[in-house]
């Protein structure tokens, strides 16, 4: 059998190379490990951590098409952080101005979480580690 160990990555494409790496890193506060600007391609990659562990790979590339990334849409349907404070980082990116839907409960796991886009319009999705509300007997 297949034995997998963890996600080790993902890469994201964005459309506009500065304003991505600006939400990104000072934003959500992922960090630079390094960053490389591909001549041929007129391309950057970025490559991103979190506490430490490398989890996002941006790339820059002139001109690429739009994909739909509503959640609905075939493909990946959003990129979710698991976050202790979920009203604290809510807050957080409304005074950073981004756009928050509100706050929600997942019917199954009755944790909360919201959504949020990228600079492209990636959905992504704040989902509380720990949640203080009773689940259904």
């Amino acid at each position: 059998m297949l034995q997998l160990n963890k996600i080790h990555h993902i890469a994201v494409i964005c459309s506009d190379y500065q304003k991505s790496k600006t939400f990104y890193t000072r934003i959500l506060g992922l960090t630079i490990i390094q960053e490389i600007y591909l001549e041929e391609r007129r391309s950057y990659k970025l490559d991103l951590a979190l506490d430490d562990e490398y989890v996002i790979e941006l790339f820059s590339f002139p001109n690429p098409p739009k994909r739909p990334s509503f959640p609905e849409a075939a493909g990946m349907r959003h990129l979710t952080f698991e976050v202790n404070d979920i009203q604290k980082t809510r807050d957080h990116l409304v005074n950073q101005n981004i756009t928050a839907e509100a706050v929600r409960i997942d019917e199954f796991t009755q944790k909360s979480f919201f959504f949020i886009k990228d600079p492209d319009e990636l959905p992504i999705k704040f989902y509380e580690k720990k949640s203080f509300l009773f689940t259904k007997k």
